[in-house]
């Protein structure tokens, strides 16, 4: 019986449709819990390195003085962990499939552009002075 079984399960194997999709020749459908990879917008960016501090894969890099925020996408392991943490919410998860890169290509460096705003000046009674 054990024979008739397996051969069975072999000929219906054999007879079916692949389980999986021929990515890239279709491309493939993104879910709900994909995350995808992280993006920046520098212009909101105020260095405070709280990411950099976070990454548990050391993936993140910034430096205050070149004014410059680095991340290296083959160190990456995508755990959000440096999302949660911005405190300005510069950092987001894009939902779609990047393609592959190369070991010398895996550093990708941004420039932040934050300007921080003057404060108001007070007046001698110590309230802020009106524009």
């Amino acid at each position: 019986m054990g024979y008739f079984e397996m051969a069975k399960t072999a000929i219906k194997t054999v007879m079916s449709r692949p389980a999986t999709l021929m990515y890239p020749a279709r491309p493939g459908k993104m879910t709900t819990l994909s995350r995808g990879h992280v993006v920046i917008d520098v212009s909101r960016c105020i260095s405070c390195g709280m990411c950099m501090k976070k990454c548990p894969a050391e993936a993140l890099c910034v430096d205050k003085e070149a004014k410059t925020w680095t991340i290296d996408r083959l160190r990456c392991v995508v755990c959000n962990s440096c999302i949660e943490v911005c405190p300005v919410h510069c950092l987001t998860m894009e939902g779609h499939y990047s393609s592959a890169v190369l070991a010398h290509s895996g550093l990708e460096t941004f420039t932040i552009t934050y300007v921080k705003p003057e404060r108001p000046k007070k007046n001698e009674s110590g309230e802020p002075a009106e524009a």
